[in-house]
């Protein structure tokens, strides 16, 4: 996620400089693609091992972590919502560009901040009182940013405060997932999540663009706020009526380039059993 956000922040950084009406950044976003490819295909590492792994059924997912399955469609519903419509509406209201990038700037270094506090606070704690405390704060930044003076300096801290609180919604849920799931389910525990948070990405903007329509961009504000809400609702209620589950702790590890055989050399293989999948807490995550 650190990653992630690190290179969203760079992106946002490009809006004010540059020139979205010719083609010339689009030629760019393709060659960096290109690039990207050519690392990946010209690997001379042997790929990991496949392991045979059965359907997880999505209903067995949901009874197992009903508040991650809820907090990841959340997470997509509001995020998809905040991404697509807020620069729209600033930019339909006049204002200009290099704003716009600072404001979406500042919102995706927020999310990178909070990566690490909150994901160490998540190992400490019942990953669902994380969760609740996250929706609220979100609402709160959300309402925020409506019924506070539009001044710049208020609104690009409530605008940290706002991603900060948003980026690590998913996460949050994602280690929840895990710790509530085998630890080698965790390639279709991922896939489920995946799945659950883009359909929410799907429905934020549609809903979002009828609310702005009548209410304008306030209309979206609250209605991320509602969602928010509604997650942490959820996530306490669970907390209050379930254990939590354990944390499924796993030592975090970034393993070194090194020459590995390619798989046509027949004499470079070996029987020794692959590494056991490194999995877990919201440190993995981080």
């Amino acid at each position: 996620m650190v990653g992630a956000f690190l290179a969203l922040a760079v992106g946002q950084l490009l809006i004010g400089r540059a020139e979205i009406e010719k083609a010339a950044p689009f030629n760019v976003i393709a060659a960096l693609f290109a690039v990207a490819l050519v690392m990946v295909s010209t690997t001379r590492a042997e790929p990991p091992r496949m392991t045979a792994t059965t359907p997880l059924p999505f209903g067995q997912l949901s009874r197992a972590a009903p508040v991650a399955v809820t907090g990841c469609a959340v997470s997509g519903l509001i995020g998809s919502a905040f991404y697509a419509l807020v620069p729209a509406w600033m930019q339909g209201e006049g204002i200009e560009r290099e704003t716009i990038a600072l404001f979406m700037l500042v919102s995706v270094l927020g999310g990178l901040a909070f990566q690490v506090p909150v994901g160490r606070l998540s190992d400490r704690f019942d990953r669902r009182v994380v969760l609740a405390a996250l929706g609220l704060g979100f609402a709160g930044a959300a309402v925020a940013l409506v019924v506070l003076p539009r001044s710049l300096p208020i609104v690009l801290t409530t605008a940290a405060l706002l991603g900060g609180f948003m980026s690590t919604l998913y996460p949050v849920c994602v280690a929840l997932a895990h710790d509530s799931m085998p630890a080698d389910r965790v390639v279709a525990v991922s896939g489920r999540l995946v799945l659950v948070s883009g359909l929410g990405s799907v429905i934020g903007p549609l809903v979002g663009t009828s609310l702005m329509a009548r209410f304008d961009i306030d209309g979206v504000f609250y209605f991320m706020a509602a969602a928010a809400v509604l997650l942490s609702l959820v996530a306490t209620g669970r907390s209050m009526i379930r254990a939590p589950p354990s944390h499924l702790e796993r030592p975090f590890e970034v393993l070194a380039p090194q020459a590995a055989p390619l798989a046509h050399d027949p004499l470079s293989f070996s029987d020794e059993p692959s590494s056991p999948d490194r999995v877990g807490s919201a440190s993995n995550e981080r």
